[in-house]
């Protein structure tokens, strides 16, 4: 079978069986990507394509449409644990449609066979961005969160994985929802006692509501900047420390 055939018959498959086209073209895309790097034929790839099709059947709808079916659930961690969370949650079936205003991931997860997700973390701030997002872009990377001077990135894990990318027996969504590293949980106990003691002192009179709201400010961006100098620099001794090796 040709690879115009093989992806004709998938993309049929994919239709019959519901996935939005722009879906099923991104899709497409990225799995035609994956062929040309690989060398590959698509059947030996990803296996026939009516199976492949109902393994990929499960793929959630485009971002902003509805999905009433869907599993919903929003999480956060520090930025010293946030990929390897994404690398659990990801490998669960998640899809992260986004950060809110608190930094959080909001994500999705389609119901039956899921597809799995992989994620990564790049610096996007200033002149970076433009660069970051022309490299990883033809990759299938897309952007699907920012934080800091952090964006974060994510791809269907078919795309490299072939017929394993899919999720077939997902587990129930985590009741947590914070997921600290042993730095995050100093630098929130740190937080939690500079505002605890900006309140006792606007409780007894001492700073008025202006200056608490000064003090938990910038607290919590210093707190952020540390957060984030912390982080970087620990990624800058490991890669040290894996070039040595």
């Amino acid at each position: 079978m040709t690879t115009d055939a093989y992806f004709a018959e998938l993309t049929d498959a994919l239709r019959a069986a519901g996935v939005p086209e722009e879906q099923i073209a991104r899709t497409a895309d990225e799995l035609r990507g994956h062929l040309a790097e690989t060398g590959t034929a698509p059947e030996e790839e990803f296996g026939p394509a009516a199976g492949f099709a109902a393994r990929l059947g499960g793929l959630a709808p485009a971002p902003g449409e509805p999905d009433g079916a869907a599993e919903h659930w929003t999480w956060t961690a520090d930025l010293f644990n946030d990929r390897r969370m994404l690398d659990v949650h990801g490998a669960q079936g998640w899809e992260v449609e986004g950060l809110d205003s608190l930094g959080r991931f909001v994500c999705r997860r389609a119901p039956g066979v899921a597809l799995a997700w992989e994620y990564r973390r790049e610096v996007i701030a200033g002149r970076r961005r433009t660069r970051v997002l022309d490299e990883l872009t033809p990759e299938g990377w897309e952007l699907c969160g920012e934080w800091l001077v952090y964006g974060y990135f994510k791809r269907p894990r078919a795309a490299t994985a072939g017929p394993e990318g899919a999720v077939e027996a997902p587990p129930a969504a985590p009741r947590r929802w914070l997921f600290l590293s042993p730095w995050g949980k100093a630098v929130l106990t740190v937080w939690c006692v500079l505002v605890g003691s900006a309140l006792t002192l606007f409780l007894v009179g001492g700073i008025g509501a202006s200056g608490l709201a000064v003090t938990i400010a910038l607290t919590s961006a210093l707190s952020a900047v540390y957060t984030s100098r912390l982080e970087t620099a620990t990624g800058r001794a490991r890669q040290k420390t894996a070039g040595r090796g």
